[in-house]
């Protein structure tokens, strides 16, 4: 039998080249090293000496997250109607903005046109109860018929509609006012 398969050669082959080998191993390793920690310590660090302790600095860090935009509504006061806009940003956006689930873009007059074509009461209709894919008044319960209306009315209107903006029943109109009024 052959001892051909048993053979090998290294690259190393006399105790200098091993000591070298060795020796230019741990340089590499130290210079990677060396890099790694320049590399972290490169960027300027917050502490002492720095403005992170600076009574604005401060103050923007312990603030209540509810300053954040979020509003806090009096769940027994009079419901505040919102406006076309502020619905189709806090609701319509989602899908009417990036045309998601086949929704006609805000702004697409040829989207829009079919719809717009139906007239505004269907269109209305079909933003209350729902349609295909649009849950009824957009996934949110809790957005009265008129600030629906509004909203469908904002999003054709700006996508080549002439729609008039939807009137506000008495009881909706003084509980606004009142509210408004605070």
């Amino acid at each position: 039998m052959s001892d051909a398969h048993n053979e090998h050669e290294s690259a190393i082959k006399t105790p200098k080249q091993l000591i070298m080998a060795v020796i230019g191993f741990f340089v590499v390793t130290i210079f990677g090293i060396v890099l790694l920690v320049e590399y972290v310590t490169a960027s300027k660090l917050t502490g002492a000496g720095t403005d992170s302790q600076a009574p604005e600095a401060i103050a923007a860090r312990i603030r209540p997250v509810s300053d954040d935009g979020y509003n806090f509504k009096d769940a027994a006061g009079p419901k505040v109607l919102q406006t076309g806009e502020a619905v189709f940003a806090a609701v319509c956006q989602a899908c009417h903005a990036t045309g998601a689930a086949g929704a006609p873009k805000l702004g697409d007059a040829g989207a829009w046109k079919a719809r717009i074509a139906q007239g505004q009461d269907t269109v209305i209709k079909h933003a209350i109860e729902g349609l295909r894919a649009m849950p009824a008044k957009g996934g949110n319960p809790d957005l009265d018929d008129v600030e629906v209306a509004r909203a469908v009315v904002y999003m054709a209107n700006k996508s080549g509609a002439a729609f008039k903006e939807p009137e506000v029943k008495a009881a909706a109109a003084s509980a606004s006012a009142a509210a408004s009024a605070k």
